[in-house]
């Protein structure tokens, strides 16, 4: 256990890196880690190290081994399970199965296209932008295993709960007719492929993602440093509070016009909580902006009619409004 514990203060909080920038910033910076400046300057070089890193290894990792597992290789697997078992599988290979750099969209046309069930469809579309395997460490090493774990758990029970009620309201109408003419192959030609193609392949994929997310890490651990050393605490509490029964719905409601990634949301809802604000309220604005952003929708609303886009974020929109309030109802168990 003490072991356990180690590695996860230095290898996942990267405690090491905490104490270095802190000398960074006192001896070269000459700034007060007190103060608010020196506060601020702490949070925002340690963050963003820590997240790249993370990200970096993760994501390296994770793309090597998923180059065995080719889009047509899932279209067969969820192929092979019907109802809710094949709602689940949906939801878990949308966790842990990006295919090289396609995107959502073309995903779902060619899923669709191939005779996928809806349902399934979806719960893969709700899950993988909520849930993977790099935001569930970087979840972990800025809260704890406990909120990790469960957020993994809810936002799979929101993805196969949200694509088994659209299974069964039978909305197959409301795609558009090209999805399903649509002859377009879901192989990423990763099938004969040797260990330096597959290493290169994972090295393409961090370099992508960072170009793609680092903006948005940079601006998120920036309104992370703001709100965790400069906005006064009468303000996050007359908004945010523990105590007030709406911070749910307007941390929802914020972070759906807002586009960033999930790994740009974290350090706000580090600041957040850290400020007082519940883990629940934190962890709806991270799934309102990742599942719900405004571009996302734009997009989707181009292969399907403005009835299912609209059942989809209503489906969406209450389950992340649930998960919230049951973990700030909750909360004293995972903190």
């Amino acid at each position: 256990m003490i072991i356990f514990q180690w590695l996860n203060d230095q290898l996942l909080r990267m405690e090491w890196l905490s104490n270095l920038v802190a000398l960074l910033v006192d001896n070269v910076f000459k700034l007060d880690m007190g103060t608010r400046i020196g506060g601020s300057v702490h949070f925002f070089i340690y963050d963003v190290i820590k997240i790249f890193i993370l990200l970096s290894v993760l994501i390296f990792t994770v793309s090597y081994i998923q180059s065995f597992f080719p889009p047509e290789r899932t279209r067969s697997i969820l192929g092979r399970y019907n109802g809710i078992s094949a709602n689940a599988f949906g939801a878990l290979l949308g966790t842990v199965t990006p295919f090289c750099s396609c995107s959502s969209i073309p995903l779902f046309i060619g899923f669709t296209s191939a005779g996928l069930p809806l349902g399934i469809t979806f719960s893969f579309l709700i899950s993988s932008p909520l849930v993977d395997l790099a935001s569930t460490i970087l979840l972990a090493s800025i809260f704890n295993w406990k909120i990790a774990i469960a957020y993994v758990v809810v936002g799979i029970v929101l993805a196969v709960i949200g694509g088994t009620v659209i299974s069964k309201m039978k909305l197959e109408k409301y795609v558009e007719s090209f999805v399903y003419n649509n002859n377009m192959t879901l192989e990423c030609g990763l099938e004969e492929l040797t260990t330096r193609d597959r290493l290169y392949i994972a090295r393409d994929q961090v370099l992508e993602i960072i170009r793609r997310v680092w903006i948005y890490i940079l601006i998120g651990v920036g309104i992370g440093a703001a709100i965790h050393n400069w906005i006064p605490d009468t303000v996050i509490s007359a908004l945010l509070g523990q105590d007030k029964w709406y911070s749910v719905l307007i941390a929802t409601l914020v972070g759906i016009p807002m586009y960033a990634d999930i790994f740009g949301t974290l350090p706000i809802a580090e600041a957040l909580v850290y400020r007082g604000v519940g883990i629940g309220t934190a962890l709806a604005f991270m799934m309102g902006v990742t599942a719900l952003s405004l571009p996302s929708l734009i997009m989707l609303n181009q292969v399907v009619k403005i009835k299912l886009l609209a059942v989809f974020v209503g489906i969406v929109a209450v389950g992340i409004i649930v998960i919230g309030y049951t973990f700030n109802i909750l909360g004293y168990l995972f903190m």
